[in-house]
């Protein structure tokens, strides 16, 4: 009994209770990908309209999609050197 309620308190490293620092690290990554799925949705529905007005088949949604792609990976990555 003694050790369950010693392991709920466990704190982590930098002292902060260990079941916090877990969901302040899923906070963040579930964020981080909903931040990406956005920057790639409006890249991708950039493309599609711009390829409507310029009557471009898929050029510009490929271009735009994969600069958007590009986008997102270099925003996670920088977030990941952070922290």
């Amino acid at each position: 009994m003694r050790v369950a309620i010693m392991d709920k308190y466990r704190l982590t490293k930098n002292g902060k209770n260990h079941q916090n620092s877990s969901f302040n690290d899923y906070a963040k990554y579930s964020g981080l990908a909903f931040q990406m799925v956005i920057v790639i949705a409006i890249t991708v529905w950039g493309g599609v309209k711009l390829d409507e007005l310029a009557k471009t088949k898929p050029l510009f949604t490929i271009i735009l999609s994969l600069f958007g792609v590009f986008t997102a990976i270099y925003a996670a990555l920088k977030d990941f050197i952070k922290k």
